[in-house]
């Protein structure tokens, strides 16, 4: 595998890998690229060309084999390995992430949630999953082997959560808390910032609104 490959192109492959699913769950065999570029709206070079940075995963004159591509895709993007993620913060949204069944779907193993409200330490989410203290983290972490957290606490915590979490020795972080933050460079740090989100689609809502009042 190249040392060097953008998250853009990881990113795609996230997006293959859920179409093969698809493919997968329906019984297509075979797939062309041009077929998985009209359904992503991509160019078919695009996808050979990401593809190509692992090996030759095409057969001439047939396209991709669905299965063994899936499962070279989830073997890419580390699927295979069943990665222990915890979920910090028990509000509403880290209980609706905890629950999601997807990520289990995916290869994630939902370890625990955990909150600093002892209110809350020691119940379980609908789906079973257990809110420990936050300050139990680090010995957690260790013992079931988490590697990622996923931070879904209000922004005045964020701060010394991901702190935190580093302390405990976790390497990748998916934030949902507004503002940035900052990690050491052998930290991985990805943020989702539903308000940004909103707020283009606002501004394009705006904008539609806008050149309708002048008739264009």
């Amino acid at each position: 595998m190249p040392d060097q490959i953008s998250e853009l192109t990881t990113n795609r492959l996230s997006l293959y890998l859920r179409y093969l699913n698809e493919l997968y769950g329906k019984g297509v065999r075979t797939v062309s690229s041009k077929v998985l570029a009209e359904q992503l709206g991509v160019h078919a070079a695009l996808i050979r060309r990401d593809l190509s940075n692992f090996g030759e995963l095409g057969v001439r004159g047939v396209g991709y084999v669905v299965e063994d591509l899936r499962r070279e895709l989830r073997s890419i993007l580390g699927l295979d390995r069943k990665l222990g993620v915890a979920i910090i913060g028990a509000g509403n949204l880290g209980l609706a992430l905890a629950d999601y069944p997807g990520f289990r779907r995916e290869g994630f193993r939902i370890v625990a949630l955990f909150d600093n409200l002892q209110t809350k330490v020691g119940s379980v989410s609908r789906g079973g999953v257990a809110i420990h203290d936050i300050r139990d983290l680090e010995e957690i972490a260790r013992r079931e082997a988490i590697t990622i957290a996923v931070i879904a606490v209000p922004e005045a915590s964020a701060r010394e959560v991901v702190q935190t979490v580093v302390e405990a020795g976790i390497t990748a972080v998916l934030n949902f808390s507004p503002g940035a933050l900052r990690v050491p460079p052998h930290v991985k740090l990805k943020s989702v910032d539903l308000t940004v989100s909103l707020e283009s689609l606002s501004f394009y809502l705006a904008r539609e609104a806008g050149r309708s009042q002048n008739g264009d």
